[in-house]
């Protein structure tokens, strides 16, 4: 009776994005997500790479979700200028 699509996400806590270039050999990706923490505050977990390899993880302390996401979508513009792109399905 009633549709019960799914409601899109105003600001995303997570974000996955590639870099791919094959003209200089650069495979690369950037994730980043807002999780809460065990002490009440939110971290904002951000791992990156070469794709098919571990790669490194910073976690990010912040007083709350607000903060984390503002720092979350600066990021995300940040490298979307450098030529990373929304990972697609």
């Amino acid at each position: 009776m009633f549709d019960e699509s799914k409601q899109l996400e105003v600001f995303p806590t997570t974000v996955d994005l590639k870099r791919i270039d094959l003209s200089l050999n650069m495979r690369r990706f950037y994730r980043m997500s807002v999780q809460p923490d065990l002490f009440g505050g939110v971290s904002l977990v951000r791992e990156w790479g070469r794709i098919g390899y571990r790669g490194q993880m910073l976690v990010e302390q912040h007083d709350d979700e607000g903060r984390a996401v503002n720092a979350l979508m600066k990021l995300s513009a940040t490298k979307k200028r450098r030529g990373y792109r929304l990972l697609e399905g």
